[in-house]
């Protein structure tokens, strides 16, 4: 798809803001992904001031994105501002090989290996609680697999993975999408999915701190929203699915998976599950109030003696459905 044009006074903003050697460099790794103030500082060899004032720059020009999470501010490369096409294009333009270019990129892999061990440290001291709850239902590739055949009857251009965790579902879809966003609430999670993406080489997807119950996102943004053993955490679903909806594309879909009813007390004893599954005429009540119509629902049967049974509802908004039969009555 082409680049929209950019208004002359934007262009002329953009290419001022890049015009400099360091807020050029800045911009070449953050081609590479999403990264904090301290770690740009640890790659430049500049100091927190010099390097936040580039930032600012670059950022008040729309080349590059900001967002806090927690205490930490991370940027990275604009996806959804109008100077998103201008930092394609310089990105287009700069030689991989360049020899400044690759003394950055070298510390960045030094700065990304520290956070591949932090977040492996978190999860290798986690792992036991998932372990136990993945001997409970289907194998993790049976589900994926589901996943993946759920939402392959239409091409995706934009997924939001709400309650991210590792980040394996835009892992999962990342060569099919031009973009994804994962929302978590846990600072440690999102350490372990931003270390996921880069071992996996994926740079289409980013991960945020958010509210699933107060998106920091636009109305209609997003054409597919995964939400994938989630809803058992949560207070109140209903309104995370209205949320869910909320930023979706008018026939965009949502795809719920979460387990089929059970009766496995110490889920929600040790493992803090409020609500023990979801049955679903339940689900399809509260998908309706949320403004989507239930498509399919699928069981996954627990594997060996587990007790837990996946389901998977995918529903659709059908906004796009009612235009066009509006339409059709009227030229009838």
């Amino acid at each position: 798809m082409p680049a929209s044009p950019l208004h002359f006074a934007l262009l002329l903003d953009g290419l001022k803001a890049a015009g400099e050697d360091t807020r050029l460099r800045l911009l070449a790794l953050m081609g590479e992904g999403e990264l904090t103030v301290s770690e740009l500082t640890e790659i430049m060899g500049q100091s927190q001031p010099r390097i936040s004032r580039h930032l600012k720059l670059l950022a008040e020009a729309g080349l590059v994105e900001r967002f806090r999470e927690a205490s930490w501010v991370f940027y990275r490369r604009a996806t959804d501002t109008a100077g998103a096409a201008l930092t394609a294009a310089l990105l287009d333009l700069m030689d991989p090989d360049d020899e400044v270019l690759l003394r950055d990129r070298e510390r960045l892999e030094a700065v990304r290996a520290t956070r591949a061990a932090q977040a492996q440290a978190y999860f290798r001291a986690h792992a036991h609680e998932w372990d136990a709850i993945r001997r409970l239902h289907a194998p993790d590739d049976e589900v994926e697999a589901a996943i993946a055949s759920a939402l392959s009857t239409a091409p995706i251009g934009s997924l939001l993975d709400l309650g991210t965790g590792t980040g394996r579902i835009l892992e999962l879809f990342a060569g099919q999408i031009e973009r994804g966003v994962g929302i978590d609430l846990s600072s440690d999670m999102l350490s372990v999915a931003r270390a996921n993406l880069e071992r996996a080489g994926v740079r289409n997807c980013s991960v945020r701190q958010g509210d699933i119950y107060n998106l920091a996102l636009p109305r209609d943004a997003f054409d597919v929203v995964v939400i994938h053993q989630v809803l058992h955490f949560l207070e109140d679903a209903p309104r995370a699915l209205k949320e869910a909806a909320r930023v979706l594309k008018p026939g965009g879909r949502v795809l719920v998976v979460d387990f089929d009813p059970h009766d496995l007390e110490f889920l929600r004893e040790q493992h803090a599950h409020r609500r023990l599954g979801f049955a679903p005429e339940i689900m399809e009540s509260w998908l309706s109030q949320a403004g989507l119509t239930l498509t399919s629902h699928r069981l996954l049967a627990p594997s060996g003696e587990g007790r837990l049974t996946v389901s998977l509802w995918l529903a659709r908004d059908m906004r796009a459905e009612a235009v066009a039969d509006n339409n059709r009555k009227e030229v009838a």
